[in-house]
């Protein structure tokens, strides 16, 4: 669960560090979002020469969540962190990076992020 202002670390090579979530895309004034939801972020920090620049807005979908996520079948997941992967765009559902680090739930894959759950290292 990921509400506005939250800070996430992102999980890819486009050059962001952290990030701010300032909203979610095509969800009106929605404030929580969950694991496999796309968020509108702004970039807190950046390296010099990636892809993405600081104070950049973006499209990125949540891979993991520190509080728990129920599952249909009575189990829980939950990670150690709150991460993200930023897109190329609200409509296209590809990473704009071709590394993505750490391990990503199956939430992810079900919500339609093919590409994600594919460059992934691991999926839980």
């Amino acid at each position: 669960m990921i509400q506005l202002r939250t800070v996430l670390t992102v999980a890819d090579n486009t050059g962001a560090k952290t990030a701010y979530m300032i909203g979610m895309s095509k969800k009106g004034n929605r404030k929580l979002a969950y694991v496999g939801d796309a968020i509108n972020v702004v970039v807190k920090d950046a390296i010099p020469y990636g892809q993405v620049k600081k104070g950049e807005k973006l499209t990125a979908v949540i891979i993991r969540t520190r509080k728990e996520k129920r599952r249909d079948d009575g189990s829980y997941i939950r990670f150690s962190d709150n991460a993200c992967v930023i897109l190329f765009d609200k409509e296209i559902k590809d990473p704009k990076a071709t590394r993505i680090f750490g391990p990503v739930a199956k939430e992810v894959k079900e919500n339609g992020y093919n590409k994600i759950a594919s460059l992934a290292e691991e999926i839980y």
